[in-house]
């Protein structure tokens, strides 16, 4: 009497265990066809900007589940040879309109507009004890080392050529000037002491604890500095890539980029 009730639970659990393991097999394939749907947007962008951009990241993925970011960071002058050589991009942020204007005229990025504006300063290490007024004072010789971004292909570079050669002590300087990739490795030569001085810009100057502002340096003496972006023409997800680049230009990214130092255009 009591085994075909006892048959009956025997199955019944059977059914639950495969429907159990049914759903976990499933489960990876739905996670995969899930990740099919995301969208990849590859945004070449200056090494500048890497802080503000972590923040606004995480922001647009947030709200765009179906939108991967990924950021190929770098010296402006090096992101514009990489586009020109065919390189993936969907969307170019630069931090020289010089960059941004050869692509233009090649017809490789389009609609660019200059979303941020920056400052030039020189930093030392947080615990050295001179004091500038000048940068004609970099010529003592108890300066030993000082950093730069290499002129041709990072714009803090050139904008530091700019200004030494503006304050007539460009070629007094050769001997000490020590080239960099990029704008960080600039600060990162400032901040381990291999160098008593270095040009970057503001908002580098502000993420680091291991130097400080010795000289604000006057815009007058530079080309202005300036951050265009534009959508690369060759873009696979170019409504997507619009739809970022509208983003960017929005209340919500301008008040991050502001709150990690950069300033807006008027």
């Amino acid at each position: 009497m009591e085994a075909f009730p006892l048959k009956k639970i025997a199955l019944s659990v059977l059914s639950l265990l495969l429907s159990v393991t049914l759903l976990v097999t499933a489960s990876p394939v739905q996670q995969a066809n899930a990740a099919q749907k995301q969208t990849e947007l590859l945004i070449s962008a200056a090494a500048s900007l890497k802080d503000s951009l972590d923040v606004i990241e995480k922001q647009y993925e947030k709200a765009h589940p179906d939108i991967k970011l990924t950021f190929n960071y770098g010296s402006s002058g090096t992101l514009q040879k990489q586009i020109e050589e065919g390189a993936p991009a969907d969307l170019f942020f630069s931090a020289g309109k010089k960059q941004m204007d050869a692509l233009e005229k090649q017809g490789l990025v389009t609609g660019s507009k200059n979303l941020l504006l920056n400052d030039l300063v020189m930093i030392v290490p947080s615990d050295s004890k001179k004091k500038f007024t000048t940068v004609k004072e970099l010529t003592d010789k108890s300066i030993k080392k000082i950093a730069i971004g290499q002129p041709e292909s990072v714009p803090a570079g050139q904008y530091a050529k700019e200004t030494l050669e503006t304050r007539k002590v460009w070629d007094a300087l050769q001997d000490k000037l020590v080239y960099a990739k990029d704008v960080r490795q600039v600060l990162t030569y400032v901040e381990t002491g291999n160098v008593e001085a270095g040009f970057v810009y503001k908002t580098d100057a502000l993420i680091s604890t291991k130097v400080k502002i010795a000289i604000r340096v006057a815009s007058d003496v530079h080309s202005p500095i300036v951050y265009p972006a534009g959508v690369v023409s060759d873009s696979k997800h170019s409504a997507e890539a619009k739809a970022f680049y509208a983003y960017l230009q929005t209340a919500e990214a301008s008040s991050i980029f502001v709150k990690y130092g950069f300033s807006l255009p008027k």
